[in-house]
């Protein structure tokens, strides 16, 4: 990236919806997640904080997220809402959904695979962590979540070997103002996430269905290695739940430390 991040930079270009967040960069940090869960209890608004280089990254079910500077992005919002915690289930996928609708201003045919990765050609290109706590005087009227997101721009052999799985960055925008490119994605974030309050999962579920990675396609359910569950995925239902047609009815499964694999054929 030629342009040099700067929280001032971010700011002056995000849409109405993310004026209000507070934007920090950082040189380098362990994890922005874990600096954000850290810092609530000090927190008066919503706060981006992005860090050039994150040594200590995390993921879904304690992975680690492998990260280089200028090789991608690595950032978490940290945003109250007015919700109980247990109003934040869904979240994630409403998160993949702005991801996406964002990324696709940039002609970017990012698809969603459920519960938490962004694809592009059936290659990881960025996941989402989210990790919430209870907010307020009275601990079940708001809550925090704290929303991590890494995003691959390049991929070498190197960060291929460290992930260990299928992975793809789009290295042409490395050649955009990555100050745009941060707000772009912050603002389609926020304007999500005020819609998520108002609205719930629901204004997600057509959306992030039309984004499916794996519509109609035989798809199987893992648990450290074992087949749960086999058959064509059909994407999510109103609570969330990923939806397979298997060979003895429609199983609904709840996100949990499953993984959801295309079935090898």
């Amino acid at each position: 990236m030629t342009e040099i991040l700067a929280s001032e930079r971010i700011a002056a270009l995000l849409r109405p919806a993310a004026q209000h967040v507070t934007v920090r960069v950082v040189e380098e940090t362990g994890s922005t997640n874990a600096d954000l869960l850290a810092a609530l209890p000090t927190l008066h608004g919503p706060v981006l904080l992005q860090a050039k280089r994150q040594t200590a990254g995390r993921g879904r079910a304690g992975r680690s997220w492998h990260s280089a500077e200028g090789k991608s992005l690595t950032f978490s919002l940290a945003w109250k809402f007015d919700l109980p915690v247990h109003a934040l289930v869904g979240l994630p996928l409403a998160v993949g959904v702005a991801l996406a609708e964002a990324l696709a201003m940039f002609s970017i045919d990012a698809r969603l695979k459920w519960p938490n990765d962004v694809l592009v050609q059936g290659r990881k290109l960025a996941g989402i962590l989210i990790e919430s706590a209870g907010a307020g005087s009275v601990p079940h009227d708001a809550s925090w979540a704290v929303i991590g997101i890494g995003l691959n721009i390049a991929v070498d052999d190197s960060m291929a070997a460290a992930i260990g799985r299928a992975a793809t960055g789009v290295p042409w925008l490395a050649d955009l103002d990555p100050n745009m490119l941060m707000a772009t994605l912050l603002s389609s974030l926020a304007e999500a996430l005020v819609q998520f309050e108002h609205e719930g999962l629901a204004a997600f579920i057509g959306r992030w269905n039309a984004l499916h990675a794996y519509a109609g396609q035989a798809v199987v359910i893992l648990d450290n290695g074992r087949v749960l569950h086999e058959g064509i995925g059909r994407g999510i239902d109103a609570g969330g739940r990923f939806l397979i047609e298997s060979a003895s009815g429609q199983v609904a499964v709840m996100a949990g430390d499953v993984s959801l694999r295309p079935k090898e054929v």
